[in-house]
């Protein structure tokens, strides 16, 4: 059978647990003011930064030159054009001798607005050519990434005279979904 507490040791039980609270609560109270300080410090200093940026107009310059340059998806048509004819324009700068440029079927993404259209590219050329290439590749607006880049050399040959590769490469840029009609939708 339990004893019943006196009125005096249940004060001392209240207060006790209320002292336990207490500590925890300003163990981590304590804690959590610390990384606050952290985190406040961190974001001032990242203003800081970000107003000296934009209060230079040759630092805004500078940071330009660095950020590649994209264009905003268009529709499947006049995306697959604008991609292919920048892509053929670049291929025949750095010297590289293509066959035809094949578009490849249209590859939904789940849960972005836009799909990814994807083309392929096979030809001859040096590999100094191919690097020249894949330097100012990221120059084209149009172009999201690479996503299939295979070189082959003729093994035959001793590699003193291995200066043509073979290539295949395939990039992809995105596109705009098409607007659903109301009939689409279950409309009218």
């Amino acid at each position: 059978m339990a004893r019943r507490l006196a009125p005096r040791e249940r004060r001392i039980v209240i207060l006790g647990a209320l002292t336990a609270v207490a500590i925890v609560g300003l163990h981590y109270g304590l804690k959590g003011r610390d990384r606050w300080e952290k985190v406040r410090a961190s974001l001032k200093s990242s203003r800081e930064q970000l107003a000296s940026v934009t209060a230079d107009p040759s630092k805004q310059a500078a940071l330009r030159t660095i950020v590649p340059v994209a264009e905003m998806p268009q529709t499947e048509e006049k995306q697959q054009f604008l991609i292919r004819d920048r892509l053929h324009e670049q291929l025949k700068k750095a010297g590289i001798k293509t066959e035809p440029l094949t578009i490849l079927p249209l590859r939904k993404k789940p849960g972005l607005p836009y799909d990814a259209i994807r083309i392929r590219c096979t030809g001859k050329c040096q590999l100094t050519q191919l690097l020249d290439f894949l330097a100012t590749v990221h120059e084209n607006p149009y172009l999201v990434g690479i996503e299939e880049l295979r070189i082959r050399c003729d093994t035959k040959e001793p590699p003193e005279k291995r200066k043509d590769v073979e290539i295949d490469l395939v990039v992809s840029s995105f596109v705009q979904r098409p607007a659903l009609r109301p009939a689409q939708l279950g409309g009218r």
